[in-house]
């Protein structure tokens, strides 16, 4: 199955496709970070509790900012990630792609109280079941998409060993594709490769390998390799 990804188109005219985080990853995140804030909030626990009631004021503060502020503040400031969301490579950001805002982190946060419902973040995860883009219902109403933070690699090129001239015309932005699947596919998996070969099953005539190194021979012949 392919990955899910949802596409923005900016005012330029330039497509993004944003890989969608699902809600298992999600949940890694959010266990890491509950860790982290529990840790927190131990330490803090044995240093205030030194100082009595005064210490025990300040501890129920600590724990509100810890709790609430952690996660608003670390995305805001930190691009969109908290230390779970860094460690599985995933990213906060508003629906057109751009980066997270403070209001749009406050309203995804403090509306888990609604995901948590009624109990285990239940209301959150069938929202991200329903959701084609997993996303809970505080990221519905505050307009966020969870995403894999995907960096860009450098694209290898198409091998040269082989030149196949499409058998149909081709429009502009069908040559792309061909030329694009030639770059990306020696990053993918030979399985995946397949996998998205066999979707030009009617311009190669073939599935399976020979379906991918017909892709190449016509992305080699597009790029004028003869």
């Amino acid at each position: 199955m392919l990955d899910t990804y949802r596409e923005v188109i900016t005012p330029e005219g330039v497509a993004l496709h944003l890989p969608a985080a699902g809600p298992v990853p999600r949940a890694v995140a959010w266990v890491i970070d509950l860790a982290i804030r529990l840790g927190i909030l131990m330490l803090l626990g044995t240093m205030l509790g030194l100082l009595g009631a005064a210490g025990m004021g300040l501890y129920l503060v600590a724990y509100f900012l810890v709790f609430w502020g952690y996660p608003i503040v670390l995305e805001a400031v930190w691009n969109g990630q908290t230390p779970g969301k860094k460690a599985m490579s995933l990213r906060v950001v508003a629906g057109d792609g751009a980066p997270v805002g403070w209001l749009a982190s406050i309203t995804r946060n403090l509306l888990r109280t609604v995901d948590m419902l009624p109990f285990g973040y239940a209301a959150g995860l069938i929202s991200s079941l329903a959701d084609p883009y997993g996303r809970r219902l505080g990221d519905l109403v505050a307009g966020t998409l969870v995403v894999h933070d995907v960096r860009e690699r450098e694209h290898a090129p198409a091998p040269i060993n082989a030149v196949l001239a499409p058998s149909l015309a081709l429009r502009p932005g069908e040559q792309r594709a061909v030329v694009a699947f030639a770059e990306r596919a020696p990053l993918l998996t030979p399985a995946r490769q397949v996998e998205v070969a066999d979707l030009a099953e009617p311009l190669t005539g073939a599935r399976g390998e020979a379906g991918v190194l017909r892709l190449y021979g016509m992305a080699n012949w597009l790029l004028g390799r003869r």
